[in-house]
């Protein structure tokens, strides 16, 4: 079982997709209480097998684990393993997956085609995580816009379509850049296998190109390249103008996923291509990338404060959070880079829990707007409860998973560069000042709309789709060490590897001038 075990996680959810698709008929209550049922199963199944890759997985080892490799497709290799990097990823979305299902049992419409797509889309998402093949990663990477794009254009908002198709177009023109490095990466390299590839250095010479000096030769192009497309997964600011759309259209299970799992895809690019495998390129734009992410932090949380859509405000608050991801990647350090994917898996359980609180009162009231709430303290006690610890989480509140995550980053930026970490910290203010305004507009003062005089708390369902986010919320804040142990070996042999790599280009530099 083991030798198999990353392709029957990835794919039990693709079977169970299958199962439906094929064996279930009509579309009357009993077919829709049976595909959600299969679905559940499905998903739950898969938490527990990745369970055991968990127990399983030797921190110590900084290098892959689990690896399945087989002939594929016109000579090609079918590839899988995980190191302490992708590990964590793999539990997130298996760990998520049970709870987007659980919070689309109201759903009504298409019920079978939506737990195929939600299916489908677990098993892409777990394959970038846990391909080592070039190939096989831009196919899983790719193949994940189709099923979030029926998602969001067949049961989103009014303006799903337009919301569906920038969602669709500006990460697959990103992508297309990527396609082209990868094509450029085996002619030179002359393989598809992530694990070879880790080990070639690509050229750093710097050549002329158009008359433009390209320092850091073949390496920054090739990051550029793999900029375009990761850097619109987060997304980093200015490429960030399709998330707010694609939330506020999404359903909440697609918001959930989106902001969950899916928008990690790119800070997991970073680390498994741009820093290994392209140092010198990641040493010459890192300059750029943190000043980006840090205007990203204070731009976003200011236009946060002026939204009117509680969903469309989270969204703009996720674009601010990801800026810490990417500052603390392109820090190179171990602090920053285990801040980064800390803070990664943090926002994915807080950012996921602020949609599902938005869906709460959205199902009740079929409205976002946030001056159509207020008072809600008086009628919802267990809502304002639980939605102000995951309020005070966002905000980064020590003791909670958001504080430890931002904290890594931002003193690991200090040692690079003071006035990042200067500009980045006033975002932290901004969040705490857009949060708590949300916090106050919707749930705190008198009850003084009629219409929300009848409106019911939380039921039963709802509090225990909640219970795992509070719980793994507060885990990670009294005790990061859970997450900071896996991940910290494999950090650090990836840190020690670019800082060798840059002090040698810099010592072939040194030798050219002399």
């Amino acid at each position: 079982m083991q030798d198999s075990i990353l392709s029957l996680v990835t794919f039990t959810p693709a079977l169970a997709a299958l199962i439906l698709a094929v064996f279930l008929r009509g579309d009357d209550e009993h077919a829709q209480r049976n595909a959600k049922w299969v679905a559940m199963f499905a998903t739950c199944a898969t938490f527990l097998a990745s369970l055991f890759i968990l127990f399983r997985f030797d921190p110590l080892n900084t290098g892959f684990q689990f690896i399945e490799e087989a002939e594929w497709l016109l000579g090609l290799q079918y590839k899988m393993g995980i190191d302490g990097i992708s590990v964590l990823f793999v539990m997130l979305t298996t760990f998520m997956m049970p709870l987007v299902i659980w919070a689309s049992w109201d759903v009504t419409e298409r019920v079978k085609e939506y737990m195929i797509a939600f299916l489908l889309l677990e098993t892409l998402m777990l394959g970038v995580f846990c391909a080592l093949d070039l190939v096989l990663f831009y196919l899983f990477f790719e193949a994940g816009l189709i099923p979030m794009f029926l998602i969001i254009g067949i049961w989103g908002g009014k303006n799903r379509i337009y919301a569906s198709f920038k969602f669709f177009l500006y990460t697959f023109l990103g992508s297309v850049l990527m396609l082209v490095a990868m094509v450029g990466m085996f002619v030179e390299a002359g393989t598809t296998d992530i694990e070879q590839l880790l080990n070639h250095q690509f050229g750093s010479e710097t050549f002329s190109l158009l008359g433009i000096q390209i320092v850091g030769g073949m390496q920054t192009l090739l990051f550029l390249a793999f900029f375009a497309s990761f850097a619109v997964k987060m997304p980093m600011w200015p490429v960030h103008t399709w998330l707010p759309d694609a939330h506020v259209q999404a359903p909440t299970a697609g918001s959930v996923v989106l902001a969950a799992i899916l928008l990690k895809m790119g800070g997991y690019g970073f680390l498994r291509f741009s820093i290994p495998m392209f140092p010198i390129g990641s040493d010459v734009m890192t300059p750029l990338v943190l000043w980006m992410s840090a205007i990203a932090i204070v731009y976003t949380s200011l236009v946060a404060l002026v939204q009117e859509d509680m969903k469309k405000l989270i969204a703009y608050s996720s674009v601010a959070h990801m800026g810490f991801v990417t500052m603390g990647i392109f820090a190179g350090n171990q602090q920053g880079i285990d801040g980064a994917i800390f803070q990664m898996l943090s926002h994915g359980f807080i950012s996921g829990a602020l949609f599902l609180c938005v869906g709460v009162i959205y199902d009740r009231m079929h409205t976002r707007e946030i001056d159509a709430y207020g008072g809600l303290v008086n009628r919802m006690p267990a809502y304002a409860l639980i939605f102000m610890l995951f309020t005070m989480a966002n905000v980064g509140l020590p003791g909670t998973s958001g504080f430890v995550g931002e904290f890594l980053t931002l003193m690991a930026v200090f040692q690079v560069n003071t006035w990042v970490a200067l500009v980045a910290t006033s975002g932290v203010v901004f969040s705490a000042a857009y949060a708590l305004w949300l916090y106050r507009r919707v749930v705190m003062g008198d009850l003084i709309k009629e219409s929300l005089k009848s409106i019911g708390d939380m039921t039963r369902r709802e509090k225990a789709i909640f219970a795992p986010l509070v719980v793994m919320t507060i885990l990670l804040g009294v005790y990061p060490a859970m997450a900071l142990d896996i991940i910290g070996p494999t950090v650090a042999q990836l840190v020690d590897n670019y800082q060798t790599a840059l002090s040698v280009s810099e010592q072939a530099t040194r030798l050219a001038m002399n």
